[in-house]
């Protein structure tokens, strides 16, 4: 990984941002390492491409959380850890524009599920954009604007009828590690849940109902929304109702 190098007098401090990375991409490898499965075709991280990021993104909820960072993330020098302050501050940062980023995705998510659904030549490209975007849409459309000619992801990029996996990834994730937020994010009985019906499958059963055995239900939109500060979880409404 191209992660921050030491110098002469400093360790490598990485940032934030490339403890995410380093994360993220633990998640596959666990993916991997831990498959238990009979053939290459269905272990790891050979599953529905709107499953694959499920293992990887849910590691990258750690990086906020105290308990977790306390375990390694001290200052090089005087050995304090990170105080709450400073992970609130992270956790802000990470919200700002959380809303609109979300709309947008969507947007694209539907754009996609447009041009892949459609059964006849589309003679307005502009129009096909408009009616995909318009549940939606944040600002006034531009005349003549399209964005579909550089949309690489679906055209060329593999992604064809499957952007939306995405978000979906970010709504797996949100909703899996709400049990951990629940049970302790160190939880072994939890962890075991996720490792045996998540982490050892692969791709050798339905992911809906891997998920289902893991998570005793169906995934919820609303951790994702509160992690993201676009909702707030029920205990805070309850304080505010109260007071």
């Amino acid at each position: 990984m191209n992660f921050t190098k030491p110098t002469a007098d400093k360790p490598s401090l990485l940032t934030p941002y490339e403890v995410e990375t380093f994360l993220h991409e633990f998640g596959h490898a666990l993916h991997g390492l831990l498959a238990n499965t009979t053939y290459a075709s269905l272990s790891g991280t050979n599953v529905y491409r709107d499953f694959v990021e499920l293992p990887s993104q849910f590691n990258e909820n750690y990086l906020t959380e105290k308990e977790f960072l306390d375990g390694f993330a001290r200052h090089y020098i005087t050995g304090e850890t990170i105080p709450q302050e400073l992970v609130d501050k992270i956790i802000r940062s990470a919200q700002f524009g959380a809303a609109y980023a979300c709309i947008r995705q969507l947007g694209f998510g539907y754009t996609d599920m447009a041009w892949h659904d459609a059964t006849q030549p589309i003679e307005d490209a502009v129009a096909l954009e408009r009616q995909a975007t318009k549940q939606v849409e944040i600002f006034e459309p531009v005349d003549n604007l399209i964005f579909s000619p550089t949309f690489s992801h679906i055209f060329s990029g593999g992604y064809a009828a499957g952007y939306y996996g995405y978000k979906w990834a970010e709504v797996l994730d949100a909703d899996a590690f709400a049990k951990f937020k629940e049970n302790g994010i160190f939880d072994k009985n939890t962890a075991n849940e996720f490792l045996n019906n998540i982490l050892t499958q692969g791709g050798t059963d339905n992911p809906a109902k891997l998920y289902r055995q893991f998570r005793g239900q169906d995934p919820s939109i609303d951790a994702l929304l509160i992690r993201d500060g676009i909702k707030k979880a029920p205990e805070i409404n309850a304080e505010i109702n109260k007071n």
